[in-house]
């Protein structure tokens, strides 16, 4: 284009051509003259500029042992106070700039940036979540620390624990014993947690490793990055038979011992179609629903005028689970149309599909003792308890325990329970 200004400008000028092909003249100019051309006219320094002496001067006095650990600012004002002016304060940060050695020399504290964690899960057992909470004792200043794991797709309380303090090693045998219930291979599972001291632990880190494991990290001071064990919690805590304090370990024990199977094995859960974790984690969850279906059909069958929208139909099983979901850009026309990648910062490649088709097999277990949190089986009824949580009926009063907190040599054995 510059070479067809140029021709076309010999026969109607520089001007009317750029104007008549689009080109500013400054750039035509710019190109004729070229980057090495010696014809064009030296660069005049400013007068108001530092000779190479006196900047050089200035460097020495910098870089000098009395200056070496001082900031522009600070060297200014000693000269100044001696009577000695070289050059401004900007003019030092600008010739320390050019040899880069303006920074900051103290060892700062510098935060790494932490990626949203996006966690998808399609079954059971593909993305588990837990958490550490605190249930508090007969006195002021004693609680007794719940451990809880969730699987996020079936909401189903895999392991828990009640220990009297907060431990990594306690975190470790959880999770071991958990995962060896629930018959977990390599490569399989995804351990999602918050940043407490316990899961960020290198005995847990090393655990997780060794079993093949990946393990996955909520951003500091992000409440909604944990949000299924935050909601079990809660619903655990609003139990109206959730006493206000408990009066000793037996009786927190107890009441874990209670709720738990209520909420695996009898608890509607509304985020899974109504129905319980157990028959979800366990495969039960399509034939409840098709029988659910049928009741519905007969219904509408003998009144349909009460039925105003037709046919109702049950609520749908979920097919994924997301912790963060990504936010799927509008793709263009010529683009393919593409599923959204898990993104873990500890294993990025996640394979979206479950490893072991057929899930579940019959070879899984629960995680619970059958005196705590006795299992579902397939094509089996759920079992009956002789004393079912009623969540209707308000706790007693709890009596005054004062005296009663428990003593240092129960505090040191940390009396724990693994269900």
């Amino acid at each position: 284009m510059i070479d067809a200004v140029q021709t076309l400008g010999q026969d109607v000028g520089v001007r009317q051509a750029c104007q008549a092909l689009g080109v500013p003249r400054g750039s035509f100019y710019r190109h004729r003259s070229g980057p090495n051309n010696e014809n064009r006219p030296a660069r005049t320094p400013s007068p108001r500029a530092l000779s190479g002496q006196e900047r050089q001067r200035v460097k020495d006095l910098l870089y000098s042992e009395r200056f070496a650990d001082q900031a522009p600012r600070q060297v200014f004002a000693i000269l100044i106070d001696e009577g000695k002016y070289h050059c401004s304060v900007r003019t030092m940060y600008r010739l320390l700039n050019e040899d880069q050695t303006n920074r900051e020399r103290r060892n700062q504290l510098r935060h790494p940036n932490y990626q949203k964690p996006e966690l998808l899960a399609t079954a059971p057992n593909q993305v588990w979540s837990w958490d550490i909470t605190k249930l508090l004792g007969p006195e002021k200043w004693t609680y007794y620390y719940l451990y809880v794991i969730l699987d996020i797709f079936s909401r189903y309380v895999v392991g828990w624990m009640l220990a009297r303090g907060e431990s990594a090693d306690l975190a470790s045998r959880l999770i071991r014993e958990t995962l060896t219930k629930q018959n977990v291979g390599a490569a399989q599972l995804i351990i999602h947690s918050d940043r407490g001291p316990s899961m960020t632990s290198h005995s847990v880190a090393q655990l997780l490793a060794t079993l093949g494991v990946t393990k996955s990290h909520s951003r500091p001071h992000v409440s909604n990055d944990n949000p299924f064990s935050e909601s079990q919690f809660k619903t655990l805590k609003y139990c109206p038979s959730f006493p206000s304090r408990f009066d000793g370990y037996e009786h927190a024990l107890g009441f874990c011992r209670t709720f738990m199977p209520w909420y695996n094995d009898e608890h509607y859960h509304s985020g899974i179609g109504l129905v319980t974790p157990a028959m979800l984690h366990y495969g039960q969850a399509p034939e409840v629903l098709a029988a659910r279906q049928r009741v519905l059909e007969t219904a509408y069958r003998a009144n349909p005028e009460r039925f105003v929208r037709g046919l109702p139909r049950i609520a749908k099983l979920p097919t994924t689970v997301w912790i963060n979901p990504p936010k799927i850009e509008p793709l263009g026309e010529d683009e393919k149309e593409r599923l959204p990648e898990p993104n873990c910062p500890w294993k990025p490649a996640v394979s979206l599909t479950h490893p072991r088709p057929g899930y579940p097999s019959p070879s899984c277990v629960p995680a619970e003792l059958d005196s705590v949190s006795p299992g579902i089986q397939k094509n089996n009824p759920p079992p009956t308890y002789q004393q079912p949580l009623n969540t209707r009926a308000m706790p007693s009063k709890i009596p005054g325990v004062r005296g009663q907190a428990p003593d240092e040599d129960n505090l040191a054995r940390s009396e724990i329970s693994i269900h």
